[in-house]
Parts: structure tokens; sequence; C-alpha cells
């Protein structure tokens, strides 16, 4: 195996941003996680207002981490690549988006965070997602999930582990397939309390058992979105698999060129 060449992220996270994007990690999480640990009175599981509100709360958490991000100094050839493959994603997305669950987007957001780290992956991430919903029409209370949640596929590529050659390939492609249906999972999560009412075998339960909630959440995922997912992950691995070795050494090379301070 050759040996493993890192290149210098293109936004270097400093404690203060490092502390934001851990505080957004969680608070996301809370946001798409409620429905299993709720109580049942409270307000969250009898408001249907409920989604627009955490809805509103992700831009702004979106927001903190932009600003503590550029407060550490952005380079503005990082910020330029950032434009570049924002706009790149953006248009690549309606192109597989509706077909049988094929996204091409999420190839790009895992190859570019695993080039230019983890702080650049999860700012691409919600940036690309917000510029494709603006380019068709898909602006709605239903984006800022989306934002945040390619926002943490982008972020988790930037941390995986060191590799090389066909190794990296493989683990970048298999990245690719768990975070296509990981995405899938969190946004099911976002509608799955208000899309069938409270009367069906799938739905959601304030206050009920965690099993329980947990078990119909699952047959609800099966049942209704299992095969787009699957068809994500798919595309996710396969594109990375093809375009992956090229797309790497495109952006290595841009990084090398770029010095990002």
């Amino acid at each position: 195996m050759s040996a493993v060449t890192r290149t210098p992220p293109a936004i270097r996270l400093r404690p203060r941003s490092t502390v934001a994007i851990v505080i957004a990690v969680v608070a996301s999480g809370m946001a798409f996680c409620w429905p299993l640990f709720v109580d049942a009175h409270s307000s969250l599981a009898t408001n249907s207002s409920a989604p627009l509100i955490l809805g509103l709360l992700l831009p702004a958490i979106l927001a903190v981490v932009l600003f503590e991000i550029s407060e550490g100094g952005l380079d503005p050839k990082a910020v330029a690549m950032l434009g570049v493959l924002s706009a790149v994603g953006a248009a690549l997305r309606p192109l597989g988006a509706g077909t049988a669950g094929m996204e091409t987007v999420f190839f790009l957001l895992v190859l570019a965070g695993r080039v230019f780290g983890a702080g650049f992956g999860f700012v691409l991430g919600a940036t690309t997602l917000f510029g494709s919903a603006l380019i068709t029409g898909g602006v709605g209370p239903w984006l800022p999930y989306q934002m945040i949640g390619a926002a943490l596929v982008g972020l988790l590529a930037g941390l995986l582990p060191p590799m090389s050659g066909r190794w990296e390939i493989l683990l970048l492609a298999v990245y690719g397939a768990f975070a296509g249906l990981l995405y899938g999972v969190l946004l099911n999560l976002s509608f799955w309390p208000y899309s069938l009412g409270a009367r069906t075998e799938l739905s959601f339960v304030p206050g009920a058992p965690l099993a329980q909630n947990v078990h119909h959440f699952l047959v609800f995922s099966f049942s209704t979105s299992l095969g787009w997912d699957l068809g994500r992950a798919l595309t996710n691995f396969v594109l990375i698999l093809i375009t992956g070795p090229a797309i790497l050494a495109t952006l290595r090379r841009a990084a090398r060129k770029a010095s990002f301070q």
C-alpha cells in the first residue's frame, strides 16, 4: 500500500468553531430523534407546528456554525472552492433526484469532505442542498432538515480514517452507501410523527416505550422509503467506485495548488 498523503484542510477548525459544530451535531440529533424520547404531554408531541419550529431552529444552528468558522478567517481560495463545488453539486442533484431514489450529489460531498476536511464538508453539504433547492423550487419546511442531513454527510466524510489506494476508494464507497441510508433515516424521522395520524400500526405514539416507537418507525421506513434509500445508497457506492480515483486526484491537485492557509 502506498503512503497516505493528507492535504491540509481547506477550513481549519479552531477550538470555538469545533465546539460550535459539536453543539450543532447534538442539537440536530435532538431535532431529528425527539419522537423516540419525547414525553406524551410535551408540546412537540401535541403541536402540529413543531416541524416548522424545529425547521427554523436548524438554520439558526447552521448560521452560528458558519459565523464561528468565518470568525477564524476563511482563505479566499477555500471560499472560491466552496462556491464552485456547491454550484456543481446543486446542478448535479436534479439529474437524479426523484428517480428511483437516485441521488447524484452525495458522492461529491463524500469525496470533497475527504479531501478538504470535516469543516469544509459540513459547510459544503449545507450550501449544496440550499443551492439545489433554489434551482428546483424545493424550498419548504423540509429544506433545513435536508441541509443539516447533507452537512453531517460531508462532516463525517472528513473524519474517516487515513487510507490510500484501492482501500481508500472502497472505504469511501462503503461510507457513501451508509451515508445514503443514514440520510434517508434522518429525513424519515423528521416527518414520520405527522404523516400517518394517530390510529395506524405505524404511527408515532407520544410517550410510548422506546422499543415500540422504534419498531413503528422501522416498519414505516421499510414500507415507505426503503427502496428510495437503497437506491441512494447504491448510487453513492457505484459513483464513488467509478469516479472516485479521478475526482480525488483532481481535488487533491487543486488543494496542493491552492495551498490553503
